[in-house]
């Protein structure tokens, strides 16, 4: 799934929340500070529209977090520690065979819908079946083919390899087949009731605030200690951020320059934030069909000069993105696995003299301090970027003051989002900050960067992946190859060949690893993740959102 932003407020405007009031240590009984049991969950979205169909990621049910507490995966999976096998949900056991073209799911017994209705293999057939017949729904597009349910078992059959989809397909969330089948258009309909196997239901709705109340009875594992959840879409980061303070909201995701004055300080015994990073990069994309920035001797020499420990600390706070500086562009620790034995312990450091010597080589000139290509134009690179985003903005003038020492003029214009994003879908950009999907292996991450089947050309809109526009057989090939490889071995060797793409090609630069993290008060409520047990993450709108109130208990 794609990586979650908020969109972030001007950083001055923030900063104006330290004159808050903190608010107080706290009760020494929990039962007293939060009688209703009740947990406050917060986003700075805005007003959303009553939709809570679960396969869209633009339903306020998704887009809310709320999804997750009604409806449940097969598996619970850690993008954490995405090395790990995860933990039986609806599904007990999957087992893959024929080089991971067929799967058995073992579906769990003695789970009922939150209508009373039993799930059963059926459902979980039907919800299979869903996806493969309906392309909206299916955002990862998953090839699935052959879809048989028996007893308790569901098989799965694909006509190739599936081990980059293994996360996909085994953290699908299942829907009732009773209730779906009369749908007209699951992909229009706005479920007006949802019903899920999760431990709650919904409440109520309205454009700032979504409930969700525990079920009665009936949840297949011990029920959460929480009974209720309210979910509200706050107008802007200061709102949201000013909830967190005041303890009105009590987990989020956020982006919160000078954090500890702005949030932490305020009362640091409750007020608790964690940003693990993920398999996934934010960094500076190119328009490489664009001259010249299709030349990879110039996007060397710009990876060589631009400043992550500036961006980490100035642009991302010095917590949120953390910063990526592996010459493969893979984020560590996590992927520390999968690093070419050549390329281990390999980072970037900003170099001046190395980036012009790079450019002189290939035919650059300095007239003065302006660096002109070999043709003799003046090389410029306009970067754009919504105008809400403020880390991002941060981001890009810290890269424009770089590009300078090399003699590139830069620009950085904001912009309206929706316009912005469709700069990216249609390649109408020269330069942006941008992030990568996250999965499992860093496979997902180098499709998003080079995947020549992702292609499509400047002007040509519905793209998904691939924002940059790089086009390299070898990176293409080495990417069906590692898909479909019949062993470990061939795998690694594809592995290998795309990370000497990345160093050799720089089609985009990694400058910061995605995070899965979040802001949460420890006041009313203990048994968050954090580095210390880092048992998922820790951001509201992702499945393992409902771990973690499974894990929760009133503090004491």
């Amino acid at each position: 799934m794609r990586v979650k932003r908020s969109i972030v407020a001007a950083l001055v405007a923030v900063m104006a929340l330290g004159s808050l009031t903190a608010c107080s240590g706290g009760s020494s009984n929990a039962a007293q500070s939060n009688p209703d049991q009740v947990l406050n969950v917060g986003k700075p979205d805005g007003p959303q529209s009553e939709n809570n169909n679960p396969f869209l990621e633009t339903s306020a049910l998704s887009n809310m977090g709320y999804r997750w507490m009604i409806y449940e995966p097969l598996v619970m999976l850690n993008r954490v520690k995405p090395q790990e096998p995860g933990k039986p949900w609806l599904a007990t056991k999957w087992d893959w065979s024929d080089n991971y073209k067929k799967l058995v799911l073992t579906v769990r017994d003695g789970v009922k819908f939150s209508d009373g209705q039993p799930m059963t293999a059926e459902d979980v057939a039907y919800t299979f079946q869903l996806l493969r017949d309906n392309k909206a729904l299916n955002v990862d597009a998953v090839p699935y083919k052959d879809i048989t349910p028996a007893g308790n078992q569901v098989t799965l059959g694909f006509d190739s390899s599936q081990f980059v989809n293994q996360v996909k397909i085994l953290q699908t969330l299942v829907v009732p087949k009773h209730a779906w089948q009369s749908v007209k258009d699951p992909a229009l309909d706005t479920v007006k009731n949802p019903i899920g196997t999760g431990p709650y239901t919904l409440k109520s709705a309205t454009p700032q605030t979504m409930i969700v109340t525990r079920r009665d009875s009936g949840y297949w594992q011990e029920a959460p200690k929480v009974k209720e959840i309210r979910y509200t879409s706050y107008t802007d980061n200061n709102a949201q951020v000013a909830a967190l303070v005041s303890g009105a909201s009590e987990w989020s995701f956020v982006f919160i320059p000078n954090y500890k004055a702005v949030y932490t300080n305020k009362d640091p015994q409750h007020y608790k934030l964690w940003f693990p990073a993920q398999l996934a990069v934010h960094g500076l994309w190119f328009n490489t069909e664009k001259a010249p920035w299709n030349d990879a001797k110039l996007r060397q020499a710009v990876s060589k000069v631009i400043n992550r420990d500036d961006i980490f600390n100035q642009g991302e706070a010095g917590y949120f993105y953390p910063k990526n500086d592996q010459v493969t562009g893979i984020p560590t620790p996590a992927g520390d696995p999968f690093i070419a034995p050549q390329y281990k312990g390999q980072t970037v450091q900003v170099d001046v003299p190395g980036a012009k010597s790079l450019l002189t080589g290939a035919g650059y000139k300095f007239n003065g301090d302006k660096l002109a290509d070999p043709s003799g134009k003046p090389v410029t690179l306009k970067l754009t970027v919504p105008s809400g985003w403020s880390d991002y903005i941060t981001d890009l003038e810290i890269i424009k003051d770089n590009l300078s020492q090399i003699g590139i003029t830069a620009t950085v214009e904001k912009m309206n989002q929706d316009a912005w994003i469709k700069s990216v879908d249609t390649g109408d950009f020269e330069g942006l900050m941008h992030w990568t999907n996250d999965g499992a292996t860093p496979y997902d991450m180098y499709r998003d960067v080079m995947d020549g089947n992702r292609y499509k050309p400047t002007g040509q809109g519905g793209i998904n992946g691939n924002y940059g526009r790089f086009k390299n057989d070898e990176a293409t090939k080495a990417l069906e190859t590692y898909a479909n490889a019949e062993d470990d071995a061939a795998r690694t060797a594809a592995m290998a060949t795309l990370q000497k793409i990345m160093i050799d090609q720089q089609p985009m630069v990694p400058t910061s690893a995605a995070n899965s993290g979040g802001e949460y008060s420890t006041k009313n409520w203990v048994g968050w993740p954090d580095e210390a047990n880092p048992y998922g993450p820790a951001q509201p709108t992702l499945r393992n959102a409902l771990d973690i109130v499974l894990h929760l208990k009133p503090a004491a």
